[in-house]
């Protein structure tokens, strides 16, 4: 099942098979768990991925009845977090969310102290939230996308687009977007999407592709313009933004997801466990509004099905790094 034919609200086929999924688990391991759960964010607290662990975490701590700590482990881009969770013990009390760097990460670091693939058991993909081409409008005069290739045609070279640091989803829409339409816009790289955000309102840069809950409240008070969003279908946060393919790019995707993973030989059992719990916890009320704030669309999926989409996932960037020979910071 390919990643983007996977990014929609969580269906009642999803459901269907986590309650049958649960009460299947729950009688092999009625123990389970009988301690707290520690849930690695390798990034510090604050930002989407953080903020979704949290909502889905209480969920899980009300269902278990067992506190589920989330741990904000930051540091190398998000790989010291995932190292220390693909060398703790697989009994299934240490789980990590991470995101697209699970997938980028090994093509992007000549060295990692874990492998992506095999030291790690997917558990299921939790949210997808996406980016979205956003330009300043005192420097970019074009209103839709097509507007903006024409603009950047007449100029190659001469527009900047901005980015959270270099292998960031932000800077992968933007080497996406130049390979499929062969332009030429300079990439600056900040540390953060904080700073790149400021220097974007205030002209220092032309255009990025910000996560559309930080640019939403920019577009909203007119300060930014909206050209399309990255994933395959519209944006529940901003439906009147077209996606990127449909704007005049057919083809174009880019999903910056968060999924949970636990160490590789945790028991099939308890992955699935943990599988129908996450995407149980999803269904509730409180997480949806959590989401909807973020401008996260939640997903469901079956470990394997987000298995399958991971492997899709590394080809694809593999290919586009190397060809445009991205380094990290």
């Amino acid at each position: 099942m390919k990643l983007h034919k996977l990014v929609n609200s969580v269906s009642l086929k999803w459901l269907a098979i986590a309650a049958c999924g649960w009460m299947a688990i729950s009688s092999v391991h009625a123990a389970y768990p009988d301690k707290p759960i520690r849930w690695i964010v390798p990034f510090p607290p604050g930002g989407a991925m953080d903020s979704i662990a949290r909502s889905v975490g209480e969920q899980l701590s009300r269902k278990f009845g067992q506190p589920v700590v989330i741990e904000n482990k930051a540091g190398a881009g998000g790989n010291l977090g995932v190292d220390f969770v693909a060398k703790s013990p697989a009994d299934g009390y240490t789980m990590v969310i991470t995101s697209i760097g699970m997938v980028t990460n090994r093509h992007l670091y000549a060295k990692l102290g874990y492998d992506p693939i095999k030291d790690f058991a997917p558990v299921s993909m939790l949210a997808v939230v996406p980016n979205m081409l956003v330009v300043n409008p005192t420097k970019v005069k074009a209103k839709s996308l097509r507007d903006l290739i024409t603009e950047v045609k007449a100029k190659p070279g001469k527009l900047t687009y901005a980015s959270a640091g270099n292998g960031t989803s932000i800077h992968l829409a933007g080497e996406l977007f130049t390979s499929m339409t062969g332009l030429d816009i300079q990439h600056i790289p900040y540390r953060g999407s904080g700073p790149a955000v400021s220097d974007l309102l205030g002209g220092q840069v032309d255009m990025m592709f910000d996560s559309v809950s930080s640019a939403r409240p920019y577009v909203q008070a007119g300060k930014l313009n909206a050209l399309g969003v990255t994933t395959s279908k519209r944006s529940t946060a901003m439906p009147e933004v077209p996606t990127i393919a449909e704007a005049g790019v057919p083809g174009y995707v880019l999903s910056p997801w968060f999924g949970v993973f636990m160490p590789a030989a945790t028991p099939p059992d308890i992955v699935k466990f943990m599988n129908a719990a996450l995407i149980e916890a999803m269904s509730r009320t409180e997480v949806k509004a959590r989401f909807s704030v973020l401008g996260a669309e939640a997903i469901g999926s079956t470990p394997e099905a987000f298995a399958s989409s991971l492997l899709a996932e590394s080809a694809k960037w593999e290919k586009l790094i190397r060809e445009k020979n991205i380094q990290p910071d």
